[in-house]
């Protein structure tokens, strides 16, 4: 099994296909809805089921992150009182092959400052389902096989 699949969760959906756990950073429960309702379940037919982690803290992210299991964290860079930049910047500094991370940023200007933050992509406020589920496929067929 690997380390960014949960087959338990598959097995009690039915399902032979283990799922990929995304998780998705935001003091703002809307922004996480948004995000989550933007992806849906599947993200892409070539790629495997997507759970959902939704954190709201910044030591939850961290927990969450140095456990393994994330194949996708996908970070508010709104998000108070730990912003979702300065969140990536850690993460890429301290855990080694760190999962790719998408920030969400309050506009389409502040692309910069996910490049300081080591992010993998950038996404802005408001939220454009298509360019992140484009986004997120991108950096998940980075991660895991295709399924035929």
């Amino acid at each position: 099994m690997s380390a960014v699949t949960d087959a338990s969760s598959s097995a009690a959906s039915g399902a032979t296909a283990p799922r990929l756990k995304v998780l998705v950073y935001s003091d703002d429960s809307s922004v996480r809805q948004q995000v989550i309702l933007a992806l849906g379940r599947r993200p892409h037919p070539d790629l495997p089921e997507v759970e959902y982690v939704e954190v709201a803290t910044e030591p939850v992210v961290i927990q969450n992150m140095d456990a393994g299991h994330i194949a996708l964290a996908i970070l508010d860079g709104e998000a108070a009182p730990a912003g979702g930049m300065g969140i990536a910047k850690q993460l890429k500094d301290e855990i080694y092959r760190c999962p790719p991370l998408l920030v969400l940023t309050g506009r389409p200007q502040d692309a910069w400052l996910a490049t300081w933050s080591r992010a993998d992509a950038a996404v802005p406020h408001p939220i454009d389902p298509i360019q992140l589920a484009e986004s997120v496929v991108g950096l998940l067929r980075s991660r895991v096989p295709a399924t035929s």
